[in-house]
């Protein structure tokens, strides 16, 4: 296994990585997935796939703190027929069309009466958009407002073929990476949206690689990666991990990681958590225009592991950020709104990440009587004014100056506003030439 501290300087990744990361999310976009049933569970073979994954089935009724795990539910097929018995809608087209959770229909009724079950968004009138039904049962379709609006007077055939099982389960993945320490770092993605690529299948696909990419090297941390339905699936890991989740020490909700925009970080409860500040710096050292945001009880699963009782400290990241582009819960957020470069710079940004968490630590400078003379130690330029000796050196510099065992390197390297991994390489060559120590 590759040393502690050299995270980045391993090729945790080949050159085609968003190339791959694309592809295995093309794979599971087809997938009718929800919050629970056989969709989760394909979608959890795939990134079994991947990485070695283990796979939970909680039974349907399970208190989960103040809810119960729903029945699982599945559907096999769904469509709507017109007067002239041609289907207006189809599930098999587009899994979109039905709203998530319908209870089971087989019926024939008027054009009026079908039209309180069809939800539409005149506001964006040529996109599908995603509805669902949770927790009341009911059922309904999706389409464009533009196909709808073209709906001829007339009875409709509407049919649903979808059960909800009482004896069913909900279905999550988990994958742990044991470190040097028990601590741990988590990274989570909800897996239960159908054909929406960059919510979540880019998420999934990200959180995989990761996994794999981190099971082959020697850390500090352990590193969990949590695949499991949004919100209840949150909810019922900790709910069953009670004990556990006293070890996360940091934490990222990962989602909406394909798209062209962002990137943007929203911020644990905490705020100022290692966590937090390492995103921060990342982005401000790698983005043109990162948009950093402040805790809010709304989003995706951060909001219950920041819950009260927990508090950990885990924040949510992400390219454009939630409910905001207009491709969000609709039939546009397709494998043409996620790109392979997108996907690769979300990948390396939390290698980054990462490599920032693992490698933070307070330095005493050895030599502190001034700046100690480099030049007989072979560690600066030999000819004087070489345009690129500042450059080079600068790192130096700022570690010998700041290290006066008060400061981390991810201080030194937001106060020099450079990359940590310039900040920690320099580091490392003074420890290992003597004028250097770890507090």
């Amino acid at each position: 296994m590759p040393k502690l501290g050299e995270i980045l300087s391993q090729k945790l990744y080949g050159e085609n990585i968003g190339g791959e990361l694309y592809q295995f999310a093309s794979k599971i976009y087809p997938i009718c997935r929800s919050i629970t049933g056989n969709g989760v569970r394909e979608t959890l073979r795939h990134v079994k796939s991947v990485v070695d994954i283990d796979i939970h089935e909680v039974p349907s009724g399970t208190e989960v703190f103040d809810w119960k795990v729903p029945r699982e539910w599945n559907i096999r097929d769904a469509y709507i027929k017109g007067p002239n018995g041609e289907k207006v809608v189809d599930f098999k087209v587009h899994n979109l069309h039905v709203l998530n959770y319908s209870i089971p229909v087989n019926k024939k009724l008027p054009l009026a009466e079908l039209k309180k079950h069809i939800y539409t968004m005149p506001d964006q009138p040529d996109l599908i958009p995603y509805r669902t039904s949770y927790y009341k049962d009911n059922w309904g379709f999706c389409m464009t407002h533009e196909a709808m609006q073209k709906l001829p007077d007339g009875m409709y055939e509407v049919f649903i073929d979808a059960d909800h099982n009482d004896n069913g389960s909900l279905t999550y993945g988990e994958y742990l990476h044991r470190g040097e320490t028990e601590d741990e770092f988590l990274f989570s993605s909800h897996c239960c949206h159908p054909s929406l690529a960059n919510d979540n299948c880019a998420g999934i696909s990200v959180n995989a690689h990761l996994a794999r990419a981190l099971s082959g090297v020697r850390t500090r941390y352990s590193y969990r990666f949590i695949f499991a339905p949004g919100t209840i699936g949150s909810i019922t890991w900790l709910a069953r991990n009670r004990e556990t989740a006293k070890r996360i020490k940091h934490g990222l909700i990962v989602s909406c990681v394909g798209d062209p925009g962002g990137p943007t970080y929203k911020r644990s409860q905490r705020a100022d958590a290692l966590v937090d500040r390492a995103v921060e710096h990342v982005f401000k050292t790698t983005e043109k225009a990162p948009n950093i945001i402040d805790f809010s009880p709304y989003g995706y699963d951060e909001r219950q592991y920041c819950s009260p009782a927990f508090n950990l400290p885990v924040g949510l990241i992400l390219r454009s950020k939630f409910g905001e582009f207009p491709e969000y819960h609709t039939s546009a957020d397709n494998l043409d709104f996620i790109k392979p470069e997108c996907l690769a710079r979300s990948y390396k940004g939390l290698l980054e990440i990462v490599d920032i968490v693992e490698n933070n630590y307070k330095a005493m400078n050895l030599e502190p009587n001034c700046e100690p003379n480099l030049g007989k130690r072979g560690l600066y330029g030999a000819i004087g004014g070489d345009k690129n000796a500042y450059d080079a050196n600068l790192p130096v510099f700022w570690v010998l100056n700041q290290s006066d065992g008060t400061r981390s390197l991810l201080e030194i390297a937001a106060r020099a506003k450079m990359p940590f991994e310039r900040i920690h390489a320099a580091a490392r060559m003074l420890s290992e030439n003597g004028l250097l120590k770890i507090v």
